[in-house]
């Protein structure tokens, strides 16, 4: 038990910091706007650990991701932004391990459809949630950035929505190769 529970922090550390390499190594990553959103791998290590952990270990490895965010510059304005863009928003990529039971049960049994069907819904749940905090941020703390006339949520959908869906559907067809090469990394 104990094995497994240091296990567990080491790889959420490592997880998190591949995350962060993968979101700032600039042949990698592609920034989308000025004030962050990029479209790049970051996703995956969440993803795994998700899938790997649950829910538990997915969200512990986003929300340190925020926090790796943070110290490498992120963008911040105040303080209930800063949690909503970085802390709440990473942490609910993580959200995607509440399909890590089916995930694993399908991969141990050989399904591979089974497994793709329900890690590209966590990944799509993952992603949904980590949309709606950069969204709902966007209306709050960004509106005076829309351009003049465009409603507020027009404006956040369209920011976010930019990288958000790209990242998404990126981070789900290299979970899928990386997964159908080596399924096992999941079965801890």
């Amino acid at each position: 038990m104990f094995h497994r529970r240091i296990l567990f922090l080491v790889e959420v550390a490592i997880f998190a910091a591949l995350a962060l390499l993968l979101d700032v190594i600039p042949f990698l990553s592609f920034k989308v706007w000025a004030q962050g959103g990029s479209v790049s791998f970051s996703m995956v290590p969440v993803f795994l650990m998700a899938f790997r952990w649950g829910m538990k270990g997915g969200m512990t490895t986003g929300l340190l991701f925020g926090l790796y965010q943070i110290f490498a510059g992120a963008y911040i304005v105040t303080i209930m932004q800063t949690l909503l863009d970085y802390f709440i928003a990473f942490a609910a990529i993580g959200v995607s391990g509440i399909v890590s039971g089916p995930v694993q049960q399908a991969i141990s049994a050989h399904r591979k459809k089974g497994w793709i069907l329900w890690m590209t819904l966590g990944c799509f749940i993952g992603s949904v949630l980590r949309f709606a905090a950069h969204f709902l941020a966007g209306l709050i703390f960004y509106g005076s950035l829309a351009p003049p006339g465009q409603p507020v949520w027009l404006y956040s959908l369209v920011y976010n929505g930019g990288y958000m869906l790209p990242a998404f559907l990126l981070s789900t067809l290299v979970m899928i190769l990386l997964l159908s090469k080596r399924p096992k990394l999941l079965l801890s």
